[in-house]
Protein backbone atom coordinates (compact mmCIF):
# COMPACT_ATOMS: atom_id res chain seq x y z
CA UNK A 1 0.00 0.00 0.00
CA UNK A 2 2.36 2.27 -1.00
CA UNK A 3 0.10 5.27 -2.74
CA UNK A 4 -2.46 5.85 -0.09
CA UNK A 5 -4.88 8.38 -1.88
CA UNK A 6 -4.73 6.15 -5.00
CA UNK A 7 -6.12 3.50 -2.95
CA UNK A 8 -8.68 5.64 -0.89
CA UNK A 9 -10.27 6.76 -4.56
CA UNK A 10 -13.57 5.53 -5.87
CA UNK A 11 -13.17 2.30 -3.15
CA UNK A 12 -16.91 2.79 -2.14
CA UNK A 13 -19.80 2.46 -4.77
CA UNK A 14 -22.81 4.96 -4.74
CA UNK A 15 -25.80 3.63 -6.45
CA UNK A 16 -28.15 7.10 -7.74
CA UNK A 17 -31.28 5.16 -7.34
CA UNK A 18 -30.24 4.64 -3.26
CA UNK A 19 -32.92 6.24 -1.32
CA UNK A 20 -32.12 9.39 0.39
CA UNK A 21 -31.33 7.51 3.57
CA UNK A 22 -29.72 5.06 2.22
CA UNK A 23 -27.05 7.35 0.83
CA UNK A 24 -26.63 9.58 3.41
CA UNK A 25 -25.25 6.19 5.15
CA UNK A 26 -23.12 5.36 2.01
CA UNK A 27 -22.01 9.16 2.60
CA UNK A 28 -21.15 9.27 6.28
CA UNK A 29 -17.91 8.52 7.23
CA UNK A 30 -15.21 10.63 6.51
CA UNK A 31 -16.96 13.66 8.88
CA UNK A 32 -16.38 11.55 11.87
CA UNK A 33 -12.52 10.66 10.84
CA UNK A 34 -12.04 14.53 10.19
CA UNK A 35 -14.38 14.94 13.37
CA UNK A 36 -11.60 13.12 15.58
CA UNK A 37 -8.94 16.27 14.84
CA UNK A 38 -11.30 18.29 16.78
CA UNK A 39 -11.48 16.16 19.85
CA UNK A 40 -7.87 15.08 20.35
CA UNK A 41 -6.15 15.29 23.91
CA UNK A 42 -4.45 19.07 22.95
CA UNK A 43 -8.54 19.89 22.57
CA UNK A 44 -8.20 18.34 26.39
CA UNK A 45 -5.17 20.46 27.37
CA UNK A 46 -6.47 23.88 26.05
CA UNK A 47 -10.34 23.59 27.60
CA UNK A 48 -9.11 22.22 30.72
CA UNK A 49 -6.98 25.46 31.36
CA UNK A 50 -9.50 27.46 29.51
CA UNK A 51 -12.25 26.14 31.89
CA UNK A 52 -10.54 26.25 35.11
CA UNK A 53 -8.91 29.85 34.94
CA UNK A 54 -12.09 31.75 33.45
CA UNK A 55 -15.02 29.62 34.35
CA UNK A 56 -17.47 29.27 31.26
CA UNK A 57 -16.23 32.35 29.23
CA UNK A 58 -14.38 30.78 26.33
CA UNK A 59 -17.15 28.61 25.17
CA UNK A 60 -18.23 30.92 23.14
CA UNK A 61 -14.94 30.94 21.48
CA UNK A 62 -15.60 26.97 20.81
CA UNK A 63 -19.06 27.93 19.29
CA UNK A 64 -17.02 30.32 16.72
CA UNK A 65 -14.49 27.79 16.29
CA UNK A 66 -16.92 24.94 15.24
CA UNK A 67 -18.75 27.03 13.33
CA UNK A 68 -15.67 28.35 11.27
CA UNK A 69 -14.74 24.87 11.13
CA UNK A 70 -18.05 23.73 9.31
CA UNK A 71 -17.38 25.96 6.97
CA UNK A 72 -13.93 25.23 6.16
CA UNK A 73 -14.82 21.24 6.16
CA UNK A 74 -17.70 21.77 3.82
CA UNK A 75 -15.21 23.81 1.25
CA UNK A 76 -12.71 21.32 1.89
CA UNK A 77 -15.56 18.52 0.74
CA UNK A 78 -15.96 20.00 -2.13
CA UNK A 79 -12.66 21.00 -3.40
CA UNK A 80 -12.04 17.39 -3.37
CA UNK A 81 -15.70 16.07 -4.83
CA UNK A 82 -15.39 18.78 -7.87
CA UNK A 83 -11.59 18.82 -8.47
CA UNK A 84 -10.76 15.27 -7.99
CA UNK A 85 -7.94 16.85 -5.88
CA UNK A 86 -7.41 17.69 -2.09
CA UNK A 87 -6.12 20.36 -0.69
CA UNK A 88 -1.75 19.21 -0.99
CA UNK A 89 -2.66 18.29 -4.97
CA UNK A 90 -4.89 21.57 -5.16
CA UNK A 91 -1.50 23.38 -4.15
CA UNK A 92 0.67 21.92 -6.19
CA UNK A 93 -0.97 22.05 -8.98
CA UNK A 94 -2.00 25.79 -8.57
CA UNK A 95 0.83 27.47 -6.72
CA UNK A 96 4.53 27.97 -8.21
CA UNK A 97 6.95 25.20 -6.79
CA UNK A 98 8.41 27.37 -4.40
CA UNK A 99 5.19 28.55 -2.60
CA UNK A 100 3.73 24.77 -2.47
CA UNK A 101 6.53 23.71 -0.83
CA UNK A 102 6.87 25.91 1.79
CA UNK A 103 3.47 25.06 2.62
CA UNK A 104 4.43 21.35 2.39
CA UNK A 105 6.47 21.98 5.20
CA UNK A 106 4.10 24.17 7.22
CA UNK A 107 1.74 21.72 7.17
CA UNK A 108 4.46 18.36 8.18
CA UNK A 109 4.89 20.95 11.06
CA UNK A 110 0.98 21.01 11.75
CA UNK A 111 0.96 17.40 11.67
CA UNK A 112 3.79 16.78 14.06
CA UNK A 113 2.35 18.95 16.54
CA UNK A 114 -0.96 17.18 16.08
CA UNK A 115 0.80 14.10 16.78
CA UNK A 116 2.57 15.48 19.68
CA UNK A 117 -0.04 16.52 21.82
CA UNK A 118 -1.83 12.41 20.80
CA UNK A 119 1.72 10.97 22.10
CA UNK A 120 1.70 12.63 25.76
CA UNK A 121 -2.51 12.07 25.70
CA UNK A 122 -2.33 8.75 25.00
CA UNK A 123 0.63 8.21 27.50
CA UNK A 124 -0.58 9.85 29.97
CA UNK A 125 -4.11 7.82 29.82
CA UNK A 126 -2.26 4.84 30.00
CA UNK A 127 -0.01 5.67 32.99
CA UNK A 128 -3.63 7.05 34.64
CA UNK A 129 -5.71 3.67 34.07
CA UNK A 130 -2.80 0.88 33.89
CA UNK A 131 -0.19 2.53 35.95
CA UNK A 132 2.53 2.45 33.09
CA UNK A 133 5.48 5.18 33.37
CA UNK A 134 4.49 8.04 30.97
CA UNK A 135 8.37 7.53 29.74
CA UNK A 136 7.52 4.02 28.52
CA UNK A 137 3.53 5.28 27.41
CA UNK A 138 5.25 7.40 25.26
CA UNK A 139 7.41 4.54 23.57
CA UNK A 140 4.43 2.32 23.59
CA UNK A 141 2.61 4.66 21.45
CA UNK A 142 4.84 3.99 18.51
CA UNK A 143 3.49 0.97 17.68
CA UNK A 144 -0.02 1.82 16.90
CA UNK A 145 1.30 1.93 13.21
CA UNK A 146 0.40 -1.75 13.35
CA UNK A 147 -3.07 -1.24 14.13
CA UNK A 148 -3.48 1.43 11.17
CA UNK A 149 -1.86 -0.91 8.45
CA UNK A 150 -4.29 -3.81 9.42
CA UNK A 151 -7.60 -1.52 9.07
CA UNK A 152 -6.00 0.25 6.08
CA UNK A 153 -5.92 -3.17 4.20
CA UNK A 154 -9.41 -4.19 5.86
CA UNK A 155 -11.15 -0.98 3.59
CA UNK A 156 -11.92 2.52 4.74
CA UNK A 157 -15.44 1.39 5.87
CA UNK A 158 -13.42 -0.82 8.60
CA UNK A 159 -11.56 2.36 9.92
CA UNK A 160 -14.34 4.38 9.67
CA UNK A 161 -16.43 1.93 12.10
CA UNK A 162 -13.45 1.43 14.74
CA UNK A 163 -13.47 5.41 14.60
CA UNK A 164 -16.86 6.06 14.99
CA UNK A 165 -17.01 3.07 18.01
CA UNK A 166 -14.58 5.45 19.57
CA UNK A 167 -16.06 8.27 19.40
CA UNK A 168 -19.48 6.86 20.85
CA UNK A 169 -16.87 5.96 23.90
CA UNK A 170 -16.02 9.22 23.91
CA UNK A 171 -19.29 10.84 24.06
CA UNK A 172 -21.07 8.59 26.46
CA UNK A 173 -18.14 8.95 28.71
CA UNK A 174 -18.37 13.09 28.99
CA UNK A 175 -22.37 12.75 29.48
CA UNK A 176 -22.00 10.69 32.68
CA UNK A 177 -19.53 13.32 33.48
CA UNK A 178 -21.70 16.24 32.91
CA UNK A 179 -24.59 14.23 35.22
CA UNK A 180 -21.96 14.34 37.71
CA UNK A 181 -20.64 17.21 37.88
CA UNK A 182 -24.44 19.17 37.73
CA UNK A 183 -23.06 22.55 35.61
CA UNK A 184 -24.99 25.78 35.61
CA UNK A 185 -26.98 25.90 33.07
CA UNK A 186 -27.60 29.69 33.17
CA UNK A 187 -23.55 30.21 33.51
CA UNK A 188 -23.25 27.75 30.51
CA UNK A 189 -25.72 30.14 28.14
CA UNK A 190 -23.80 33.09 29.56
CA UNK A 191 -20.30 31.72 28.37
CA UNK A 192 -21.56 31.14 24.86
CA UNK A 193 -22.02 34.90 24.46
CA UNK A 194 -18.38 36.47 23.10
CA UNK A 195 -16.76 38.55 25.44
CA UNK A 196 -14.18 41.27 25.05
CA UNK A 197 -12.06 40.38 27.52
CA UNK A 198 -11.17 37.77 25.69
CA UNK A 199 -9.01 40.41 23.47
CA UNK A 200 -8.23 42.36 26.35
CA UNK A 201 -6.70 39.41 28.58
CA UNK A 202 -4.02 38.01 26.99
CA UNK A 203 -3.67 35.22 29.06
CA UNK A 204 -6.98 34.85 27.81
CA UNK A 205 -6.17 35.26 24.54
CA UNK A 206 -3.46 32.74 24.22
CA UNK A 207 -5.92 30.12 25.34
CA UNK A 208 -8.17 31.19 23.13
CA UNK A 209 -5.64 31.03 20.28
CA UNK A 210 -5.30 27.41 21.69
CA UNK A 211 -8.89 26.60 21.63
CA UNK A 212 -9.40 28.02 17.61
CA UNK A 213 -5.94 26.09 16.61
CA UNK A 214 -6.91 22.55 18.82
CA UNK A 215 -10.70 22.71 17.18
CA UNK A 216 -10.10 24.56 13.58
CA UNK A 217 -7.07 22.30 12.58
CA UNK A 218 -5.17 22.49 9.32
CA UNK A 219 -4.33 19.24 9.11
CA UNK A 220 -8.49 18.03 8.44
CA UNK A 221 -8.62 20.37 5.52
CA UNK A 222 -6.15 18.39 3.39
CA UNK A 223 -8.12 14.68 5.17
CA UNK A 224 -11.34 15.92 4.46
CA UNK A 225 -10.62 16.81 0.53
CA UNK A 226 -8.93 13.29 0.05
CA UNK A 227 -11.18 11.49 2.13
CA UNK A 228 -14.35 12.62 0.19
CA UNK A 229 -13.29 10.79 -3.10
CA UNK A 230 -13.37 7.70 -1.17
CA UNK A 231 -17.30 7.47 -2.61
CA UNK A 232 -17.26 6.88 -6.30
CA UNK A 233 -19.78 9.41 -7.90
CA UNK A 234 -20.83 10.08 -11.59
CA UNK A 235 -18.92 13.10 -13.03
CA UNK A 236 -22.61 14.74 -13.84
CA UNK A 237 -23.37 18.33 -12.42
CA UNK A 238 -26.14 16.57 -10.74
CA UNK A 239 -24.46 13.25 -8.88
CA UNK A 240 -21.33 16.09 -7.65
CA UNK A 241 -23.88 18.66 -6.13
CA UNK A 242 -25.54 15.54 -4.18
CA UNK A 243 -21.94 14.35 -2.90
CA UNK A 244 -21.48 17.49 -1.61
CA UNK A 245 -24.38 18.04 0.15
CA UNK A 246 -24.52 14.71 1.87
CA UNK A 247 -20.25 15.02 2.18
CA UNK A 248 -21.76 18.36 4.54
CA UNK A 249 -24.20 16.78 6.49
CA UNK A 250 -21.94 14.07 7.06
CA UNK A 251 -19.06 16.58 8.25
CA UNK A 252 -21.51 18.99 10.08
CA UNK A 253 -23.15 16.43 12.36
CA UNK A 254 -19.42 14.70 13.59
CA UNK A 255 -18.37 18.64 14.19
CA UNK A 256 -21.45 19.23 15.82
CA UNK A 257 -20.80 15.99 18.31
CA UNK A 258 -17.45 17.44 18.70
CA UNK A 259 -18.31 20.22 19.69
CA UNK A 260 -20.01 18.81 22.37
CA UNK A 261 -17.10 17.31 23.18
CA UNK A 262 -15.16 20.36 23.56
CA UNK A 263 -17.83 22.05 25.25
CA UNK A 264 -18.24 19.38 27.82
CA UNK A 265 -14.55 19.13 28.88
CA UNK A 266 -14.74 23.24 29.23
CA UNK A 267 -17.97 23.04 31.11
CA UNK A 268 -16.69 19.88 33.44
CA UNK A 269 -13.14 22.34 34.48
CA UNK A 270 -15.50 25.18 34.96
CA UNK A 271 -18.19 23.42 37.07
CA UNK A 272 -15.71 21.51 39.09
CA UNK A 273 -12.20 23.23 39.54
CA UNK A 274 -13.16 26.77 38.81
CA UNK A 275 -16.37 26.81 40.87
CA UNK A 276 -14.06 25.29 43.92
CA UNK A 277 -11.40 28.39 43.16
CA UNK A 278 -8.93 25.85 41.37
CA UNK A 279 -7.80 28.41 38.76
CA UNK A 280 -4.96 26.64 37.42
CA UNK A 281 -5.56 22.90 36.73
CA UNK A 282 -4.47 22.82 33.34
CA UNK A 283 -2.61 19.75 33.58
CA UNK A 284 -4.39 16.26 32.58
CA UNK A 285 -3.05 14.37 35.50
CA UNK A 286 -4.29 16.88 37.94
CA UNK A 287 -7.82 17.04 36.71
CA UNK A 288 -7.67 13.32 37.09
CA UNK A 289 -7.19 12.73 40.11
CA UNK A 290 -9.38 15.84 41.27
CA UNK A 291 -12.37 14.69 40.02
CA UNK A 292 -13.28 11.63 41.84
CA UNK A 293 -12.89 13.41 45.32
CA UNK A 294 -14.92 16.05 44.00
CA UNK A 295 -17.70 14.56 42.66
CA UNK A 296 -17.58 12.18 45.57
CA UNK A 297 -16.72 8.72 43.02
CA UNK A 298 -13.93 7.20 41.38
CA UNK A 299 -16.03 6.85 38.17
CA UNK A 300 -15.56 10.22 37.44
CA UNK A 301 -11.86 9.84 37.11
CA UNK A 302 -12.26 6.85 35.46
CA UNK A 303 -14.17 7.71 32.86
CA UNK A 304 -12.25 10.55 32.28
CA UNK A 305 -9.38 8.92 31.47
CA UNK A 306 -10.89 5.89 28.94
CA UNK A 307 -12.44 8.72 27.03
CA UNK A 308 -8.39 10.25 26.88
CA UNK A 309 -7.63 6.84 25.57
CA UNK A 310 -10.19 6.26 23.09
CA UNK A 311 -9.31 9.70 22.42
CA UNK A 312 -5.72 9.87 21.42
CA UNK A 313 -5.65 6.60 19.57
CA UNK A 314 -8.34 7.75 17.29
CA UNK A 315 -6.38 11.14 16.56
CA UNK A 316 -3.09 8.75 15.78
CA UNK A 317 -5.33 6.95 13.29
CA UNK A 318 -6.34 10.22 11.33
CA UNK A 319 -3.08 11.70 11.90
CA UNK A 320 -1.14 9.45 10.02
CA UNK A 321 -3.73 9.22 6.91
CA UNK A 322 -3.40 13.02 7.17
CA UNK A 323 0.23 12.80 6.54
CA UNK A 324 0.16 10.46 3.82
CA UNK A 325 -2.32 12.93 1.75
CA UNK A 326 0.14 15.87 2.47
CA UNK A 327 3.60 13.92 1.61
CA UNK A 328 1.67 12.47 -1.57
CA UNK A 329 0.14 15.80 -2.58
CA UNK A 330 2.66 18.03 -2.50
CA UNK A 331 5.76 16.05 -3.38
CA UNK A 332 4.75 12.95 -4.64
CA UNK A 333 6.86 10.66 -2.14
CA UNK A 334 5.05 7.67 -1.11
CA UNK A 335 6.51 5.87 1.96
CA UNK A 336 4.18 2.96 3.00
CA UNK A 337 1.72 3.47 6.08
CA UNK A 338 3.70 2.24 9.05
CA UNK A 339 6.97 4.08 7.80
CA UNK A 340 5.02 7.01 7.50
CA UNK A 341 3.81 6.82 11.29
CA UNK A 342 6.78 5.91 12.66
CA UNK A 343 8.77 8.82 10.79
CA UNK A 344 6.14 11.30 12.43
CA UNK A 345 5.76 9.27 15.90
CA UNK A 346 9.26 9.69 15.94
CA UNK A 347 9.61 13.45 15.13
CA UNK A 348 6.88 13.76 17.62
CA UNK A 349 8.09 11.34 20.55
CA UNK A 350 11.36 13.50 20.74
CA UNK A 351 10.15 16.67 21.88
CA UNK A 352 8.15 14.79 24.39
CA UNK A 353 10.95 12.89 25.73
CA UNK A 354 13.23 15.52 25.84
CA UNK A 355 10.53 17.87 28.51
CA UNK A 356 9.97 14.44 30.52
CA UNK A 357 13.98 13.85 31.00
CA UNK A 358 14.95 17.50 31.19
CA UNK A 359 11.97 19.49 33.11
CA UNK A 360 9.82 16.92 34.27
CA UNK A 361 6.65 15.58 33.47
CA UNK A 362 4.86 18.66 35.18
CA UNK A 363 5.45 20.47 31.98
CA UNK A 364 3.91 18.00 29.83
CA UNK A 365 0.65 19.90 30.10
CA UNK A 366 2.57 23.13 28.74
CA UNK A 367 3.63 21.40 25.98
CA UNK A 368 0.35 20.29 24.82
CA UNK A 369 -1.39 24.09 24.72
CA UNK A 370 2.09 25.29 22.69
CA UNK A 371 1.13 22.69 20.41
CA UNK A 372 -2.24 23.47 19.90
CA UNK A 373 -1.04 27.40 19.65
CA UNK A 374 1.55 25.83 16.77
CA UNK A 375 -1.15 24.70 15.06
CA UNK A 376 -3.22 27.65 14.78
CA UNK A 377 -0.40 29.60 13.61
CA UNK A 378 -0.59 27.31 10.92
CA UNK A 379 -3.75 27.96 10.07
CA UNK A 380 -3.77 30.28 7.18
CA UNK A 381 -1.58 28.86 5.46
CA UNK A 382 -4.16 26.63 5.18
CA UNK A 383 -7.41 28.28 5.31
CA UNK A 384 -6.65 31.16 2.81
CA UNK A 385 -5.15 28.45 -0.19
CA UNK A 386 -8.71 26.64 0.34
CA UNK A 387 -10.70 29.73 0.25
CA UNK A 388 -8.93 30.93 -2.49
CA UNK A 389 -9.40 27.81 -4.67
CA UNK A 390 -13.11 27.34 -3.65
CA UNK A 391 -13.26 30.70 -4.80
CA UNK A 392 -12.14 30.94 -7.60
CA UNK A 393 -14.55 29.81 -10.96
CA UNK A 394 -11.75 28.58 -13.65
CA UNK A 395 -11.09 25.84 -10.45
CA UNK A 396 -14.82 25.05 -9.09
CA UNK A 397 -16.51 25.67 -12.10
CA UNK A 398 -20.54 25.94 -11.07
CA UNK A 399 -19.58 24.96 -8.03
CA UNK A 400 -17.56 28.29 -6.80
CA UNK A 401 -18.11 29.92 -3.66
CA UNK A 402 -21.34 32.00 -3.55
CA UNK A 403 -20.73 35.74 -2.51
CA UNK A 404 -22.46 34.63 0.51
CA UNK A 405 -19.59 32.15 1.11
CA UNK A 406 -17.25 34.52 0.15
CA UNK A 407 -17.98 36.37 2.68
CA UNK A 408 -18.07 34.46 5.11
CA UNK A 409 -14.82 32.04 4.25
CA UNK A 410 -12.92 35.31 3.81
CA UNK A 411 -14.38 36.23 7.62
CA UNK A 412 -13.09 33.34 8.65
CA UNK A 413 -9.76 33.46 6.98
CA UNK A 414 -8.99 36.98 7.91
CA UNK A 415 -10.36 36.33 11.64
CA UNK A 416 -7.90 33.24 11.94
CA UNK A 417 -5.15 35.50 10.94
CA UNK A 418 -5.98 38.64 12.64
CA UNK A 419 -6.03 36.55 16.45
CA UNK A 420 -3.02 35.29 15.46
CA UNK A 421 -0.88 38.42 14.86
CA UNK A 422 -2.69 39.72 17.65
CA UNK A 423 -1.21 36.92 20.03
CA UNK A 424 2.16 37.32 18.65
CA UNK A 425 1.93 40.72 19.19
CA UNK A 426 0.66 39.93 22.87
CA UNK A 427 3.91 37.73 23.58
CA UNK A 428 6.29 40.14 22.04
CA UNK A 429 5.15 43.70 23.87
Amino acid sequence: MSNFIRDINNSEKINSKWSWFRKLLAFSGPGYLVAVGYMDPGNWATDLAGGSMFGYKLLSVILISNMIAILLQHLAAKLGIVTKKDLAQACKDFYPKKYHRFLWILAEVAIIACDLAEVIGSAIALNLLFKIPILFGVLITSMDAFLLLFLQNKGIRYLEALIISLIALIVGCFAVEMILSQPSIHAILGGLIPSSDIIKDSSMLYIAIGILGATVMPHNLYLHSSLVQSRKIGGSQKAKTEAVKFATIDSTLALIIASFVNGAILVLSASVFHKNGMNEVAEIQEAYKLLSPILGTSLAGTLFAVALLASGHNSTVTGTMAGQIVMEGFMNFKLKPWQRRLLTRSLAILPAILVILIMGEQYLGKLLVLSQVILSLQLPFAVIPLVQFTSNKKIMKGFVNSNVIKALAGFAAITITGLNIWMLYSIVA
